[in-house]
């Protein structure tokens, strides 16, 4: 536009006798050469900004399909990378939060599945003792007995996972306020050690502690750390053999934590097994027999509440072949 203007104005010129004709070739042609060397300098200048628009709005259309995986090349001038170094990190952070969508209704669809299998079995156990009440089948007064007693125990199962399913969903919506306490890792050992002397001694079990003299005092909320405590404790009885000994040592870390090791001698786990131990549900017996253990949500609890209190939790176990059991660990803040 610029170049036709030039151009029509030499030529008014010529009409009016303001040029010569030479004067309006020559002053044409310079226009005209110009506007060529400036239409290729424009165009090489504004390639780069041409494929950085067209990356960035594949990757918008990629967007619109649901697909975060994508990356925008930071290609162009530095205020088109920087653009597009700001739009990487935004579909960076929603390909994050999509995972973790999808990850939660994976994780509830098997939240649904095994509350239906664990509530299946007791269920079915007290509706058929029930109806066999009900029906005066029962006669002598033992097996009537017996049945009750079988009936309040399935009712307590029930109970229990109520109780842990209310506890997780309240840590995992926040509804349980941290209000540390000044407190002995003595006493937390004694309190959670006396809850459990019944399982103790039933499987003849031996407890070997290792304290040292002086061990400073944690910040804890006292009942959550006993829970934590007794459900790992209950795990390694559990799978503890019969006349065994069940390890608890305590140490001071550089950092300000104390970690308390809990060793059992069963059977171990796999890899495999200890890097999912802490998941909701999770069993590492396939079978989820009621022998095997419970609900498996002990330890989702237990690592809830400990980074709760800013600790972590984990376990190191060797494979069952070796049969050197395994060691669960976690960390408590000193108090300061």
């Amino acid at each position: 536009m610029s170049t036709g203007i030039i151009l029509l104005t030499l030529f008014i010129c010529y009409i009016y006798m303001l040029l010569k004709w030479k004067d309006v070739i020559l002053l044409s042609a310079v226009t005209v050469g110009a506007a060529g060397v400036s239409m290729l300098i424009h165009y090489y200048m504004t390639r780069p900004l041409e494929k950085a628009i067209h990356a960035i709005t594949q990757e918008t259309t990629q967007i619109s399909e649901g697909h975060f995986e994508g990356q925008v090349p930071q290609i162009g001038p530095i205020e088109f990378q920087r653009l597009a170094g700001q739009f990487n990190h935004m579909t960076g952070k929603l390909n994050e939060s999509f995972q973790k969508l999808r990850s939660a209704e994976v994780s509830r669809r098997e939240l649904v599945a095994n509350v239906s299998h664990d509530l299946r079995t007791p269920m079915a156990s007290i509706q058929a003792f029930v109806e066999a009440l009900q029906d005066d089948v029962i006669q002598d007064k033992a097996t009537f007995a017996r049945y009750l007693q079988t009936i309040r125990l399935e009712t307590g199962r029930l109970d229990g996972l109520i109780q842990e399913l209310f506890k997780l969903s309240q840590l995992d919506a926040g509804g349980t306020e941290f209000v540390p306490e000044r407190y002995n890792v003595d006493h937390l050992l004694l309190d959670s050690l006396q809850s459990l002397a019944f399982q103790l001694e039933e499987k003849q079990l031996q407890i070997d502690i290792d304290l040292p003299e002086r061990l400073p005092p944690v910040a804890i909320m006292p009942q959550e750390m006993k829970r934590v405590l007794s459900n790992i404790l209950d795990n390694a009885i559990r799978h503890s053999p019969v006349g065994g000994t069940i390890s608890i040592q305590a140490k001071q870390l550089s950092a300000p934590y104390v970690q308390l090791n809990i060793q059992d001698e069963g059977q171990g786990m796999e890899e495999a097994d200890s890097k999912k131990i802490f998941d909701r549900f999770y069993r590492a017996d396939p079978s989820r027999t009621r022998t095997s253990g419970g609900a498996g949500l002990g330890l989702a609890i237990a690592k809830s509440i400990v980074e709760l209190h800013g600790g972590t939790i984990g376990v190191e176990s060797q494979t069952a072949i070796d049969n050197r059991g395994s060691r669960f660990w976690f960390t408590l803040p000193i108090d300061q």
